[in-house]
């Protein structure tokens, strides 16, 4: 399990007091974590320089997972309450689409004389016909099933970004442990030219050189602790929590996720949440071209009501109905708006559908590659350069081979793994894209925690 900044398992070629060195140093680094806060009386844990205060949601020396961070992140994202608002507004038109309209009471008043007085009572009640109710409710459910699909598809691309950002963090806890070797071994090289150029076996030139060395991996583990720094705060804004009180991280960075065959995700995309989301469109649109249809038939409007003149002294009892005649106005404007609108969301199903395919192809092929360019590396290419610079190291120490190809082989050695952890990087953002795109996170086991 990784806890926090560690050093890659594998023997250096390095000598014991640099070990022990190194090991001091980690250490030290543990007590800052663990020590610093509690010494001064506060719950602060620290990752990367970066102070964190400790609140309820997680403890300071428990682990972050990458399940857990997904779980903050949908819990305390802003776009995601907002859709989820979104969609309990959608009852709303759920429950209006229901209603029925409202009846109207009308009065009139004839001569203002109360001897020829006529006053009138009258009650309208509209009755809809042609299953505008009906059709008006269905679209009004559609909306609510396309808000879903929006929140499915906003709560996928946050998984995606959290797993993204939280192996954009192992990996650059790698690059610091690897910054940090490299420093310990320009450091004991300097010494190593140092005490020859003192014993007079080498120029001081070897020595200057061996010095400007060592100043430019200084810069380089700076600027691998600032990208660290940075990864974190990504992270930490994902899963709305700036300064969020984690110090360790789960899993490592080199836990490659499967490559799945192409077929087996094909059939996944008519579940995506992309292509989900345009076919609920064209279901939205049928039905609001249903809704339009139907308000071409006319309504009924249905009138009772009661008539009292002063001069006749009677009550007469009224009774009517109106009906709209659809001579002019057929509603055909906004049928034909809707059927072209219909005709719009078929398309849009189609090109999402086409899309889809193209872009979860191109993120496997990416995933496929990026694993084997990987895997060469492991097997053979940091394989050669360590042994290369092993050679190299006790080469010098025993007089064979000057320091500048002492340094040429500790720079292959290092761009080497510098390359392998950018590769682990982009292997994680092709699998979170996948993830994405799809809308499953367990295609390539992302949310799984690594042990």
């Amino acid at each position: 399990m990784f806890k926090g900044i560690y050093l890659q398992g594998k023997p250096h070629a390095w000598g014991g007091r640099t070990k022990f060195r190194l090991a001091a140093g980690a250490a030290a680094i543990l007590l800052t974590f663990s020590g610093g806060a509690s010494s001064q009386g506060m719950s602060q844990g620290t990752v990367g320089g970066v102070q964190a205060p400790q609140t309820a949601a997680v403890s300071p020396a428990e682990p972050l997972s990458l399940a857990k961070a997904i779980e903050l992140a949908l819990d305390g994202n802003p776009e995601v309450a907002a859709a989820t608002r979104q969609l309990e507004a959608t009852e709303g038109q759920i429950l209006q689409g229901h209603s029925r309209p409202n009846p109207e009471l009308a009065y009139s008043l004839e001569d203002a004389r109360s001897k020829t007085r006529t006053q009138s009572w009258q009650l309208n009640l509209p009755v809809e016909l042609g299953g505008k109710r009906a059709a008006r409710t269905k679209a009004a459910e559609k909306s609510r099933e396309q808000a879903q699909a929006k929140l499915a598809e906003l709560k996928a691309t946050v998984r995606a970004n959290v797993a993204a950002a939280y192996f954009d963090v192992l990996t650059a806890q790698e690059r610091l442990a690897l910054a940090k070797d490299s420093v310990a071994l320009a450091k004991s090289s300097t010494d190593t030219v140092a005490k020859r150029v003192a014993a007079g076996k080498v120029s001081p030139v070897e020595e200057s050189k061996a010095r400007v060395a060592e100043a430019g991996v200084r810069v380089e583990l700076a600027q691998a602790a600032s990208e660290q720094r940075n990864a974190l705060s990504r992270l930490f804004a994902l899963v709305g929590q700036i300064n969020a009180p984690f110090t360790v991280l789960e899993g490592k960075a080199d836990n490659l996720p499967a490559v799945p065959p192409l077929a087996d995700l094909q059939p996944l995309i008519s579940s995506s949440p992309g292509v989900v989301l345009a076919r609920i469109e064209v279901d939205r649109r049928q039905a609001l071209t249903a809704l339009e249809q139907s308000k071409r038939v006319p309504d009924v409007t249905v009138s009772v009501g009661m008539q009292r003149s002063n001069e006749t002294q009677r009550n007469v009892l009224l009774f009517g109905v109106s009906v709209p005649l659809p001579v002019f106005d057929r509603n055909q404007g906004n049928l034909l708006e809707a059927l072209k609108l219909e005709d719009k969301a078929r398309d849009e199903l189609q090109g999402a559908t086409v899309r889809l395919h193209s872009e979860v192809a191109q993120a496997r092929e990416r995933l496929s590659t990026i694993t084997a360019e990987i895997q060469s590396l492991q097997q053979d290419v940091l394989p050669g350069a360590k042994s290369a610079y092993d050679a190299a190291t006790i080469g010098f120490e025993n007089g064979k081979f000057n320091f500048l190809e002492v340094l040429d082989a500790q720079r292959t050695y290092f761009t080497a793994k510098s390359q392998y952890l950018k590769a682990l990087g982009e292997a994680h953002r092709a699998a979170a894209d996948v993830d994405r795109l799809l809308g499953a996170s367990t295609v390539s086991g992302l949310i799984a925690t690594h042990n």
